[in-house]
């Protein structure tokens, strides 16, 4: 009955009165893991704050990024379209595109995707502008170089984002970032994003409705401690026997398989003490109530490398770059406005479902063809999605020794295929989420269901393909 209310409530706020439309801030975090957040599990790292808005929030259990790696899943965050649709299917520009590798020792080369996110696609940005908002970008953007910044899709104010994933100047002024000023000497670049975006909120134009976006190069690397909060992790690692991180090894690399690593604790516990700030602000200023809040990664966390990586998501498999749990599932909140309380929904959910859910639950019209994403207004109304599938396509290789690959879900099973052997892998994510018993010849029934459905899939997307690579020696 609660939800009811709540979704009623909100239409009539939205579209009864025109002048009072409900605010948008969105938060997103680059390369958050789903165990990074300490209400899913963490005996190391702090996030008292983002744990605190999951408290009136609808958290998702099972949300997961539309990709392993960042700029697919911004793409499809921007579109409501899967990243196949777009041919973003790698991080931009990828590894194959700046020849990081020796290509003799890869049995496939990589498809050739797109470097920027088209002009010709309507963003959220867009609609939102057409609707009457103030639209604002702040922190990483990664989909495309100038002429495709996001000034360039809708956004009115565009602060940091540019074409580069990681901060080229590392996380403390001089930053090196063509769109955002140098700071005084000492600055944190989250929290400076942050303050940009409070201050956009403060000077906004009050007869408009804003929808902020704020992107937070956090937590990716470079892995650079965080001096207000890294003497705290160092003196709490002390308190633990087991000082340092486990791995096990996954292919060619190895997986963390604990929290021990100060340095990354501190950038997410700044990560976090931000979204408290704003939060807190919205809250002082009596705009938290009227605010839908987004808070979400665009990948799992870097947890799997040829070396010992910063973080772990166990008891995920794998992490970044893979399709295995712990490379796609994420840590996701969506707090409607009036919303003060919280409802953990079950139901798989992905990144390109945010594009229909946010402007839905809005009241904002749009008309956009082969929009991918799923409202997930249904499921606050005690309603089943119409979905059965979910998939994903990564036929690139990876900094963290993935191999080209798709993966499909249904209910409660997921195959996941690798395309140099063409070997598949089928896992029953209810009895095992962690990926641990590959049922594949045990049901070759249901992975032949799956394998043909993943190719209808891929022809309807006009997915891109890997082929032979014809300077491979063995």
């Amino acid at each position: 009955m609660k939800k009811f209310y709540l979704i009623i409530s909100l239409i009539i706020l939205s579209c009864s009165n025109p002048n009072n439309k409900p605010n948008l801030l969105f938060i997103l975090v680059d390369d958050l893991g789903w165990t990074d957040v300490s209400y899913n599990g963490s005996d190391f790292y702090e996030t008292y704050n983002i744990d605190r808005l999951s408290l009136s929030s609808m958290l998702f259990f099972n949300a997961y990024a539309s990709s392993s790696v960042c700029s697919p899943t911004r793409a499809s965050i921007m579109t409501g379209k899967h990243p196949a649709r777009l041919n973003i299917t790698d991080w931009i520009p990828g590894l194959e595109e700046q020849n990081y590798y020796d290509i003799t020792k890869n049995i496939l080369n990589g498809p050739k995707d797109r470097n920027e996110l088209p002009l010709n696609e309507t963003t959220i940005a867009e609609v939102l502008k057409m609707n009457g908002y103030k639209t604002f970008y702040c922190g990483k953007w990664h989909l495309g170089s100038e002429g495709y910044y996001p000034e360039d899709q809708g956004f009115d104010i565009n602060i940091g984002g540019f074409e580069k994933g990681s901060p080229m100047g590392g996380y403390y002024s001089p930053y090196k970032n063509p769109k955002l000023s140098d700071g005084p000497e000492g600055e944190y670049l989250t929290d400076r994003l942050t303050n940009e975006t409070i201050d956009f909120i403060e000077s906004r134009d009050k007869s408009k409705p804003f929808a902020a976006f704020l992107s937070f190069y956090n937590v990716h690397t470079p892995i650079q401690e965080n001096k207000e909060f890294y003497d705290y992790y160092l003196e709490k690692l002390n308190g633990y026997e087991d000082k340092e991180p486990l791995t096990k090894k996954e292919g060619d690399a190895k997986t963390v398989l604990n929290h021990r690593n100060p340095k990354y604790a501190s950038m997410v516990h700044a990560t976090d003490n931000n979204v408290g700030k704003i939060i807190n602000y919205l809250k002082k200023n009596e705009l938290f109530d009227n605010t839908l809040i987004v808070f979400t990664s665009d990948n799992g966390g870097l947890s799997t490398q040829g070396k010992v990586a910063p973080t772990s998501v166990y008891p995920l498999r794998a992490g970044k770059g893979w399709l295995y749990e712990g490379g796609i599932k994420i840590p996701q909140l969506i707090k409607l406005p009036g919303q003060a309380y919280r409802e953990i929904i079950y139901e798989p959910v992905v990144s390109h479902d945010l594009f229909p859910t946010i402007l839905n639950a809005m009241g904002l019209k749009y008309e956009i063809d082969n929009i991918d994403g799923m409202d997930l207004n249904a499921l606050f109304l005690n309603k089943e999605l119409d979905r059965e599938y979910i998939f994903w396509h990564f036929p690139h290789y990876h900094g963290s020794l993935w191999k080209p690959g798709s993966a499909i879900r249904n209910k409660g099973w997921k195959l996941v295929q690798f395309y140099e052997e063409n070997t598949k892998e089928l896992y029953n994510l209810y009895d095992d989420f962690s990926e641990s018993s590959n049922l594949a010849d045990t049901y070759p029934e249901i992975v032949d269901n799956l394998s043909k459905k993943m190719e209808e899939i891929k022809l309807d997307l006009n997915a891109n393909k890997t082929t032979i690579n014809q300077n491979y020696k063995k």
